[in-house]
C-alpha cells in the first residue's frame, strides 16, 4: 500500500445522532474510492465498519471502526462512531485523534439531543466541523428546517454549501454553491452529471454564493482586500478561507447526501482533501508538562494510543497516531507510563475487520498493530531518548451502575480478572469491589452499556452473570448529644479482661466550639476516608484510664464507625468525648478497652437520635419541550426537587436533585419516555437526611438481612 506524507493525510470521524446514517456514509465513501466494489446495507449486516457480532445482531454501532480511502491523491482515514451516548467514549477517544468532524444530521430531525452532546466534546477539544445533512431522500426530509436548527444551535458560522433541489422521495440533483454547477444523479444514485445551474434555481444560488463568498473573506485580511478589489474570490481563494475558517471555528461548512442511495459523498470527500485541515495545519498535541508537541516528521518517534480492542480470534489490536517521526514494522519504542519496550512487529491500516498491511506510518497518520504486551488506550509510546508523555483523554464519568453476581464459584474467580480487560478496551466501563457494599459494582454510561457489556461476558469470555440493584452508599450520623458507658469484664481462668469507659458524643459540623465540659487532655481529628470526620478527645483526669489504653478505645469506635447501627452502613460526623473510665492493674489490655470503646460508642449512637443520610445527586436532564411535562412528572415520583429550568434551543434543560437510591435504571425509563430523544448527566452533589418513614423501612430490613 501506498505511503503518504504528512501533507496528503487526512484524518475525518464520523459523529451524530443514532440512524443518522453515519455507517452508509463510510460504507459510500469506501466504495466511491474502489475500496469495496459493493455498498453494503444494515438489513444485510454486511457493512464494512459494522462487522462485530453485536452490532450485526443490534442493528446499529456499538465501536468505533477505523477505515480509510485513497482519494484524488489524498488519504482519508476515518472513524465511524457509534450514535448512542452510551458508547460515548468510543466517540471521545475518536474526537482526540481526528483532524475534523463530519457531524451528520437527520434531515427530518435537524440537531437532536444527541447532537448537542456531540458538539460539547467537539467543542472541548477545538476540531474543525463539516455538517453532512443526510438522507434529503426520506418523505419527511426537510433541509431547510434542518440547516435552520444548525444555525439557531451553533450561530452564524454554519456556513451553505450545497442545497438540494428537491428534497424528499423524488431527490435527485444538489446546487453546488462552491462550483457553482448542479449535480444531477441517476433515481438509484450513483455517479452524477455536472451541468448548469437551471434558470429556475440560479438567483437563489447567485445569492448564496455571494454569502459564501463573503464568508470565506472574512478569514483573511488578505482575501478580504481581493473581494473588496474584484467584487468576488475564485474558487482557490474561497477554498483558502475556508480552510483558516474551518480552522478558527469561524466556518461549519453544510453539505448534502443520501447515504442510502449514494449522493453526494463524492462531491463532500473532495471538499475534505482540499479543503479539511492535515494533521500538519491542526492544533499541536500537548504532553502533561504542558509543552506542545507538533506533528513533526523529523522529530523521533511518539504515538499516542487512542484505542485497544481484543479480538477473539486474533488477540490484542492496539490502535494509535503517529504524532511526531514514524513508525516501521520493526520499529522499538517504549511505553512512557510503564517503561515497558514494546517490539512492533506489523503495522497496519484497519477497515472494518480487514487489515492492510504497511511497511511504514509517519507523522499525523493513523494506524494499527497486533499484540503489544503492555500497552493500552491512553498511553504514549516513544522512542528511545524522547521522553514525551501526552496528554491523556479525559472520558465522561459514569452514570449507571450494577452489582454483578457470577452463577457460579469458577465463574466468580474470573469475573474481576475478565472485567479489568473489559476496562481496557472501555475505559467508560469501570469495575470496583465496594468493601463497603460488599458487591462488585460495574460503572457504566447507561442500560445499552450495560446490556452490550452482559453480552461480551457471555459470548466472548463464556462467563453467566446476572446483574442486580446495588446495594445503596448510605451513610449514618447523630441529631443530638448522648452519653454511655459500658464495663467489659471477662474471667475464664488465667488473665481475664477488664476495660469500663465512659463517653459522650454529640453530631459535629465545621467550625462548631470546643468542649467546656470536660477537661481536653487530646484530641484527634481524623478525616474519614467515605466522608466526614470523627473528632475524638481525651478527656481523662487522674489516670483513671492508662494513656497507653487511649488509642484501643478510639480503635474499638473507628471499627463501629465501619458498621452503623442503623443498616451497617459507615458513620460520619461525630465528636466523642472519653471523659472516665475504670481499668485493672492485672485485667486491663487492649482488646478489653477496645470493645469497651466499640460497645459505649454503640449505646450512646442509638440514644442520640440516630440519622440515616442518602447521597443526592444533581442531575441535569435535556429533553425536547413537547415532552417536558411527562419527563417532570416522572422526576417528581423519584423525590426529586426541581432547581430550575433553562431553555437551550427548541430544549429544555431541567436541573434537579435526586436521591441515588431513585436513579436506578433511570437512562432506560428516560429513553423509554422520550423515544431515545433526552440526555441526561448527573454528578454528586451531598448527603442528606432520609426521610423518617424510609429510615425505619431501611432500618427493619438490615436486621432481617441480619438474621439471615
Amino acid at each position: 500500500m501506498k505511503v503518504y506524507d504528512e501533507k496528503h493525510i487526512k484524518n475525518i470521524v464520523l459523529l451524530g445522532a443514532p440512524k443518522a446514517g453515519k455507517t452508509l456514509l463510510a460504507e459510500d465513501m469506501l466504495f466511491e474510492a474502489g475500496i469495496i466494489n459493493r455498498r453494503g446495507t444494515i438489513e444485510g449486516k454486511n457493512t464494512v465498519s459494522d462487522y462485530h457480532e453485536i452490532e450485526q445482531e443490534r442493528g446499529n454501532s456499538v465501536f468505533a471502526t477505523p477505515l480509510h480511502t485513497e482519494w484524488q491523491d489524498y488519504k482519508i482515514n476515518i472513524i465511524d462512531t457509534p450514535g448512542f451516548d452510551d458508547f460515548v467514549g468510543e466517540m471521545v477517544s475518536s474526537l482526540r485523534v481526528a483532524d475534523t468532524c463530519v457531524l451528520v444530521i437527520n434531515a427530518q430531525n435537524g440537531v437532536e439531543v444527541g447532537t448537542e452532546l456531540i458538539w460539547k466534546y467537539a467543542e472541548q477539544f477545538s476540531k474543525p466541523v463539516l455538517f453532512a445533512i443526510n438522507q434529503a431522500d426520506h418523505p419527511k426530509a426537510d433541509f431547510d428546517a434542518a440547516l435552520a436548527s444548525l444555525k439557531s444551535s451553533f450561530g452564524h458560522a454554519v456556513t451553505q454549501m450545497q442545497y438540494p433541489v428537491n428534497p424528499g422521495e423524488n431527490f435527485d440533483a444538489i446546487i453546488d454553491l462552491l462550483k457553482m454547477v448542479m449535480y444531477k444523479f441517476p433515481k438509484e444514485g450513483g455517479k452524477p452529471q455536472k451541468l448548469p445551474i437551471p434558470d429556475s434555481e440560479l438567483e437563489r444560488a447567485n445569492q448564496l454564493h455571494n454569502e459564501l463568498v463573503e464568508k470565506a473573506a472574512e478569514n483573511d485580511e488578505k482575501l478580504m482586500e481581493k473581494y473588496f478589489e474584484k467584487g468576488t474570490l475564485d474558487e482557490d481563494e474561497l477554498r483558502a478561507g475556508l480552510k483558516l475558517g474551518m480552522i478558527h471555528h469561524d466556518v461549519f461548512p453544510v453539505f448534502v447526501t443520501s447515504a442510502k442511495k449514494n449522493m453526494g459523498s463524492g462531491r463532500m470527500m473532495g471538499f475534505i482533501d482540499n479543503v479539511a485541515p492535515t494533521p500538519l495545519e491542526a492544533k499541536p498535541e500537548r504532553t502533561t508538562d504542558g509543552k506542545e508537541l507538533p506533528f513533526d516528521p523529523s522529530k523521533p518517534a511518539a504515538l499516542f494510543v487512542f484505542k485497544t480492542q481484543l479480538e477473539p480470534n486474533l488477540g490484542k489490536l492496539t490502535f494509535f497516531k503517529v504524532i511526531s517521526g514514524e513508525v516501521t514494522s520493526n520499529s522499538e519504542l517504549i511505553n512512557s507510563q510503564t517503561g515497558s519496550l514494546e517490539r512492533f512487529h506489523q503495522l497496519f491500516i484497519m477497515d472494518g475487520k480487514n487489515r492492510n498491511p504497511v511497511d511504514k506510518l509517519v507523522a499525523g497518520d493513523i494506524g494499527a498493530t497486533l499484540k503489544l504486551k503492555d500497552t493500552f488506550t491512553n498511553q504514549t509510546l516513544h522512542a528511545k531518548g524522547f521522553d514525551v508523555t501526552i496528554e491523556p483523554i479525559v472520558f465522561p464519568e459514569p452514570r449507571m451502575r450494577t452489582a454483578v453476581i457470577a452463577k457460579s464459584k469458577t465463574d466468580e474467580e474470573k469475573i474481576g480478572e475478565v472485567l479489568t480487560k473489559i476496562n481496557q478496551e472501555d475505559p467508560t466501563l469501570m469495575m470496583e469491589y465496594s468493601k463497603e457494599l460488599k458487591q462488585l459494582i460495574l460503572s457504566a454510561q447507561g442500560e445499552m452499556h450495560l446490556m452490550v457489556c452482559k453480552w461480551n461476558l457471555e459470548h466472548t469470555y463464556h462467563l453467566t452473570v446476572e446483574f442486580v440493584t446495588p446495594r445503596i452508599s448510605y451513610r449514618e450520623t447523630i441529631r443530638k448529644p448522648a452519653l454511655s458507658n459500658y464495663r467489659h469484664k471477662k474471667q475464664s481462668g488465667g488473665a481475664g479482661q477488664f476495660g469500663e469507659v465512659y463517653l459522650k458524643i454529640e453530631p459535629y459540623y465545621e467550625g462548631m466550639p470546643e468542649p467546656t465540659e470536660y477537661s481536653i487532655r487530646g484530641k484527634e481529628v481524623i478525616d474519614l476516608e467515605w466522608g466526614g470526620k470523627l473528632v475524638f478527645y481525651n478527656c481523662i483526669v487522674g489516670g483513671v484510664i492508662d494513656a497507653r489504653f487511649i488509642p484501643s478505645i478510639l480503635k474499638g469506635i473507628m471499627e463501629k464507625m465501619e458498621v452503623g447501627p442503623i443498616t451497617g452502613s459507615y458513620v460520619r460526623d461525630v465528636r466523642v468525648m472519653v471523659y472516665d473510665g475504670k481499668m485493672h492493674a492485672v485485667d486491663s489490655n487492649d482488646i478489653s478497652f477496645k470493645i469497651a470503646g466499640m460497645m459505649a460508642f454503640k449505646d450512646a449512637f442509638m440514644k442520640a437520635e440516630p440519622q440515616l443520610l442518602e447521597p443526592i445527586y444533581d442531575l441535569e436532564v435535556m429533553v425536547p419541550e413537547e415532552m417536558m411535562g411527562d419527563v417532570m412528572g416522572d422526576l417528581q415520583t423519584r423525590r426529586s426537587m426541581i432547581m430550575g429550568i433553562d431553555s437551550k434551543g427548541k430544549y429544555q434543560v431541567i436541573k434537579a436533585r435526586t436521591p441515588l437510591a431513585e436513579l436506578d435504571k433511570y437512562s432506560t425509563s428516560l429513553r423509554s419516555m422520550t423515544q431515545g430523544r433526552a440526555n441526561f448527566n448527573q454528578t454528586f452533589a451531598e448527603y442528606v437526611p432520609v426521610p423518617f418513614e424510609l429510615q425505619q423501612k431501611l432500618s427493619k430490613q438490615n436486621q432481617v438481612e441480619e438474621l439471615v
